[in-house]
């Protein structure tokens, strides 16, 4: 199996670092193997965090219960954040040094204290959130034309590229993330809209599930982490010239231009 991961991880790296895509590779992982694809995510953020980059949080994909069954899964997966992919709000996001970008708006969660614990509850889970922020993810799949199986996206670390932080911290208390509508335009015109619910019922759900699973993987959320809970409406392709703003109830908006 060790050929197998070291093989793709480089590719998904060179993918990345020439801005082209590559070919499917789950037909290389095989049917099923979702601990492969994982072990070729882990193995490229080892060489990232070697390289110099600085790991900060997580993100959550697949919240979507329309996704999932797209997919053929029953639960979301994850992928590494590193401090080098956060934009802080109202900046610019190079078109160039992306391959085939999209935007979704989502919450995200910041941590005061470490989940070490693989049977963490909700209420611990809230007591360990500093605050809660908007957010815009920029996916950007390394595989050709997004044709992309489980597999595929799991091991290209949940096709993450970019995450923008708005700059307006609420605690939990402030605001009600099931509740929340959001709103996203592009140059103005509204391209996704959505609520607190759509992801997987509740944004806080979705972290819950992500702290039990990284502690049960040795690799538990940290004091600081930065949490993204998953899309809560429909994703926008992204080209140059656009500028980007989502709009989510209780908060400030959070926005960011594409050149």
């Amino acid at each position: 199996m060790s050929n197998i991961v070291e093989n793709i991880a480089t590719r998904l790296q060179e993918a990345e670092a020439a801005c082209r895509p590559i070919a499917p590779i789950a037909g290389d992982i095989g049917e099923g193997r979702v601990e492969v694809a994982y072990a070729i995510q882990a193995e490229v953020t080892r060489r990232g965090i070697a390289g110099g980059r600085r790991l900060v949080g997580r993100k959550i994909g697949l919240t979507s219960k329309a996704v999932q069954q797209q997919l053929g899964v029953d639960q979301p997966d994850y992928g590494a954040l590193f401090a080098d992919m956060e934009i802080p709000t109202g900046e610019r996001i190079e078109v160039a040094q992306l391959i085939q970008p999209r935007v979704e708006a989502e919450v995200a969660l910041v941590l005061e204290r470490d989940l070490a614990d693989d049977d963490i509850t909700l209420g611990e889970l809230m007591r360990s959130t500093a605050y809660v922020v908007p957010a815009l993810e920029v996916v950007d799949s390394r595989i050709r034309d997004w044709k992309i199986t489980i597999l595929d996206t799991v091991a290209d670390n949940g096709s993450s590229a970019r995450y923008v932080l708005g700059a307006s911290p609420r605690r939990l208390t402030d605001v009600d993330l099931e509740a929340c509508g959001m709103t996203m335009t592009r140059n103005g015109a509204i391209v996704s809209v959505g609520c607190g619910a759509a992801c997987l019922g509740h944004p806080l759900r979705a972290a819950l599930w992500l702290a039990r699973t990284m502690a049960k993987a040795g690799q538990p959320l940290r004091y600081g982490d930065v949490v993204l809970t998953g899309a809560l409406g429909p994703v926008s392709p992204v080209s140059a010239g656009e500028f980007y703003e989502a709009k989510i109830s209780g908060f400030s908006p959070v926005s960011v231009s594409f050149v």
